[in-house]
């Protein structure tokens, strides 16, 4: 059940990202990285987010002084797939040119993100590196999770504005309300997560005991 919520937490995620970045009001500055990156020098969205992951692998190993989580590379090249599958299905089907249509696309990408963030972390399964970032400013700091991720928001809008990606006043949203939406859905998740693991338990010991009786 662990794994199923995993892979939930990562699909939201994606659709998420892919909801902001098609809504045409600016990205994430991270995302905004990403797509500047794709745009000036090649390579998907996606790719980018695997490549990037990888740099920030390394970075979260020398600030923990630990030993690199390879395994978040899984979740990245889990994340930077869907990214680009999202953003295929959402190109297909879903122009969104209207003001209030870009709106509605933004705040449900953005919601959406906060859930599958705060979903997929509980597991405390292959973190993807950025949100691994998150939780490493945020004990060395001693800060929490809203001024953390806005920190961190706040370096990857420099590098995006540099490589002129998609940057506007959804951009501006996301790094005032990106750790605000976490740091909100965060506990909301955990007591979810608790409660789908407890009644699964619940239920294999229900099944063995069952098949005890049987026997």
């Amino acid at each position: 059940m662990k794994y199923v919520v995993y892979a939930g937490g990562i699909l939201l995620l994606t659709l998420g990202i892919a909801l902001t970045i098609q809504s045409n009001l600016g990205a994430s500055p991270f995302d905004a990285l990403l797509v500047g990156l794709s745009l000036n020098v090649g390579l998907s969205v996606g790719s980018w987010e695997m490549i990037l992951a990888s740099v920030l692998i390394c970075v979260n190993a020398l600030l923990s002084k630990q030993k690199p989580e390879v395994l978040g590379l899984l979740t990245a090249f889990i994340t930077g797939l869907g990214i680009d599958i999202w953003l295929f299905l959402l190109e297909s089907w879903a122009p969104f040119e209207i003001w209030y249509s870009k709106l509605c696309c933004y705040g449900i990408g953005l919601i959406i993100i906060g859930v599958g963030t705060s979903a997929y972390l509980h597991t405390n399964f292959a973190p993807i590196p950025i949100d691994r970032l998150t939780l490493i400013i945020q004990k060395l700091v001693k800060t929490n999770l809203f001024l953390a991720r806005t920190l961190i928001y706040f370096t990857f809008l420099l590098a995006a504005m540099i490589l002129n990606g998609p940057i506007g006043v959804g951009t501006l949203l996301t790094v005032f309300l990106g750790g605000v939406l976490l740091n909100f859905f965060m506990p909301i998740t955990k007591r979810a997560l608790d409660c789908i693991l407890t009644n699964s338990r619940i239920s294999q010991n229900h099944t063995k005991d069952h098949k005890r009786s049987i026997t």
